[in-house]
C-alpha cells in the first residue's frame, strides 16, 4: 500500500511539472502579444544597456572636473553638457544608474528574501504564527513607505548598502501579503496533500513545493519594486539620506543641480528624464508580467 501511495505521489508530481511548463509557454506568449509590455522591456534592456557598457558609450571620467567647461550646453563633445564642477554630466548620469540599479537590486533582494519567508511561514503554518506575523506586518505598513525607509537610513546613515537595505526593509510588508495570499491559496492543493502523505516535512514543502510554485506573483512584485526602490533611492539621495557626493546617483545629481535650475536645466532634466524612463519601463513590463500570468486580472 506504501509503494502504491509513492507511485502515485510521484505520477502526480510528474503531472504538475508537466503542467507548469505548458503553463510558462502560455506566458511568454502573452506576454510578447502586450505592446506596452514589449515597451516596458525595450525600456528596461535600453537602461541596463547604458549603465553596463557606460565606459565605453562614454570617453569621460564621471568624477574627471574642469572648471574651464562649467555649465556647457548639450553639444557633440557633451552631449548632455556639464555640471557646475565641468564633469560629463552624461559619464554621470550613466555610471549613476549602474549605482542605482546596484542599490535597487540590493533593496529589491532583501525585501523579497524576507518577505517570501514571511509570508510562506503565515500562509502555510496559519494559526498563530499567521495572527503575529501579519500583526507586525499591518503595524508597519501603516507607516508610509518612504517615511520608513528615511527613518531606517537616517539609523543606519547614508552609503550604498545602507541606502539598499533600508530601502528593501521598508518594501518588506507588502512582499510578504501578496505571498501569504499565494500560499493561502495552494498550500491545500492536491500535490502538498501528496508530499504530506509521502512523509515529508513542512520545511521541506515550502523549499520545494510551495515556493517554486509562487514564482509568478514573486516575479511581478520584483519588476515593479524594482522602480519603486530606484525612486526610493532617489529620494532618500536628493535629501542627502542615501547615495552621497562624490558617488554618482540620479537622485544625488538632480540634489545638487537644484540650485541651479532657473539657470541651467540640464542638470535636472536630464537626471529626472533617466528615473523617469527607467521607472516606466519597469512599471510597464511589471504590468505585463500580472496580465500574462494571471489573464484573469486584466479582465
Amino acid at each position: 500500500m506504501s509503494g502504491r501511495k509513492k507511485k502515485e505521489t510521484y505520477i502526480q508530481s510528474l503531472e504538475g511539472m508537466t503542467r507548469k511548463h505548458s503553463q510558462w509557454r502560455d506566458v511568454m506568449h502573452r506576454l510578447f502579444k502586450n505592446r506596452l509590455a514589449i515597451v516596458g522591456l525595450i525600456l528596461v534592456a535600453a537602461v541596463l544597456f547604458a549603465t553596463i557598457f557606460a565606459n565605453f558609450l562614454t570617453p569621460y571620467d564621471y568624477s574627471a572636473q574642469s572648471f574651464g567647461d562649467r555649465f556647457v550646453y548639450p553639444c557633440l563633445a557633451h552631449p548632455f553638457g556639464t555640471d557646475q564642477y565641468g564633469r560629463d554630466l552624461l559619464a554621470r548620469i550613466l555610471y549613476g544608474g549602474r549605482v542605482s540599479l546596484i542599490v535597487a537590486l540590493i533593496a529589491v533582494v532583501i525585501s523579497l528574501v524576507i518577505g517570501a519567508v514571511l509570508g510562506a511561514v503565515a500562509g502555510y503554518f496559519g494559526g498563530m504564527y499567521d495572527t503575529v506575523i501579519m500583526r507586525v506586518i499591518d503595524i508597519i505598513m501603516s507607516i508610509p513607505g518612504l517615511l520608513l525607509a528615511v527613518a531606517i537610513s537616517a539609523a543606519l546613515g547614508t552609503g550604498l548598502l545602507n541606502t539598499g537595505i533600508a530601502v528593501g526593509l521598508a518594501s518588506i510588508p507588502g512582499g510578504a501579503r501578496i505571498l501569504r495570499s499565494t500560499v493561502m491559496t495552494i498550500r491545500d492543493e492536491q500535490y502538498i496533500e501528496a508530499a504530506r502523505a509521502g512523509g515529508a516535512g513542512h520545511a521541506y514543502i515550502i523549499v520545494h513545493h510551495v515556493l517554486p510554485n509562487t514564482i509568478a506573483p514573486l516575479i511581478v512584485d520584483a519588476s515593479l519594486k524594482v522602480g519603486m526602490a530606484i525612486l526610493t533611492i532617489s529620494s532618500l539621495s536628493f535629501v542627502g539620506l542615501g547615495v552621497s557626493e562624490p558617488t554618482p546617483e540620479w537622485g544625488a545629481i538632480l540634489s545638487s543641480g537644484r540650485a541651479y535650475i532657473r539657470d541651467f536645466w540640464p542638470l535636472v532634466i536630464f537626471p529626472g528624464l533617466a528615473i523617469m524612463i527607467t521607472l516606466l519601463g519597469f512599471n510597464l513590463l511589471g504590468d505585463g508580467l500580472r496580465d500574462a500570468l494571471d489573464p484573469k486580472l486584466k479582465q
